[in-house]
């Protein structure tokens, strides 16, 4: 039976997660690996190809196809609604690539962030775990692993803007 009363994640980001359909020991590794399948298979037309690795697998297995909405309001800014769906980042291996050569790592895409009207950011993941966001306005670093980056996002916590060269 799966632990009803998780301390894994804040009590807020737990809420959320688990208002989104969340719950201790969710696994859909079929639909993950579906996933995984479909990036692997993309080309770009300049020939760019995504990454898959275990840990963004094993990301869209627990978190895959939620929509995650923040309970309330954020501490340092409006908290993110987030899109669990790889897929969204289909058409953006060139842009993951060219971030993950910046950071010496791989880069797969994990979901978005906004919704209707809002303005989009892609999500990623490197090969270590680490998440990331990319929208219009730079690229960022939100987190060491997925709760981190669920802590960043959810508690509209200021993420970590990334610059050339530092």
């Amino acid at each position: 039976m799966p632990d009803l009363n998780s301390t894994r994640f804040p009590v807020n980001v737990d809420a959320a997660l688990r208002e989104a359909g969340w719950q201790p020991g969710r696994w859909d590794i079929k639909r993950a690996e579906e996933w995984a399948d479909t990036l692997r298979a993309h080309v770009s037309p300049g020939g760019h190809r995504h990454h898959v690795f275990p840990a963004v697998v094993e990301a869209w297995a627990e978190f895959g196809g939620l929509r995650v909405t923040a309970p309330g309001p954020g501490r340092q800014i409006a908290p993110a609604t987030l899109h669990f769906a790889p897929l969204a980042g289909l058409h953006l291996a060139r842009t993951l690539a060219d971030l993950g050569r910046a950071l010496d790592t791989e880069l797969a895409p994990l979901g978005e962030e906004g919704e209707g009207t809002e303005q989009r950011a892609v999500l990623a993941m490197d090969i270590e775990g680490r998440v990331y966001s990319i929208d219009h306005s730079g690229d960022w670093y939100l987190g060491q692993d997925i709760d981190a980056a669920l802590a960043t996002l959810v508690t509209g916590t200021l993420p970590t803007r990334l610059v050339a060269g530092g």
